[in-house]
């Protein structure tokens, strides 16, 4: 996937197949992204990275891209590309596009891969809703472990609070 000479931007490698993000992103999409960035790399440990969509290399086909990604390490300058098991949190907002992806094939890769929590951001009545799974190891699935609306409030990967209303909602 590395290697490919005019791959869009935002592609990803699923089963095997790539995946293209052909359609322009919405602005809510873009704006809910920054905000979640902005808000965990205010709180995240100094030890720990928040970077925006760079792929997760799970096996040999599958390159998933979340939104958000907290890891263990850094990616360096020239690297496209996270471990699994860097990875201590994934963070997917939905768009039209990616919603199916986001909720059934997505949540059950990044699960088998090891990576928890998973936050699904997705749009409801014009606000923004998380919600959380966390993995239960025995089964390498998720286990749904709360909706937040409001205001999102965990302790885990580490301590963090995010506004999920005002300021980052867009104007019309």
């Amino acid at each position: 996937m590395d290697r490919l000479p005019e791959a869009p931007r935002h592609t990803e490698l699923i089963d095997g197949a790539l995946v293209f993000m052909m359609s322009p992103r919405r602005i809510w999409h873009s704006h809910v992204v920054t905000a979640i960035t902005n808000a965990l790399t205010a709180q995240a440990p100094g030890d720990l990275e928040v970077d925006r969509e760079v792929t997760i290399r799970l096996d040999n086909r599958n390159r998933p891209e979340p939104d958000v990604v907290v890891t263990t390490t850094r990616v360096g300058s020239d690297g496209t590309w996270f471990a699994p098991e860097d990875v201590l949190l994934a963070v997917e907002v939905t768009s039209p596009e990616s919603e199916h992806r986001d909720r059934t094939v997505k949540l059950r890769k990044y699960a088998e891969a090891g990576i928890r929590p998973y936050w699904l951001v997705e749009e409801e009545d014009d606000r923004r809703v998380v919600h959380v799974y966390e993995l239960d190891e025995p089964t390498r699935a998720y286990a749904p472990a709360g909706i937040f609306r409001g205001k999102l409030e965990l302790s885990r990967p580490f301590p963090v609070v995010v506004s999920l209303d005002s300021p980052f909602r867009p104007t019309r």
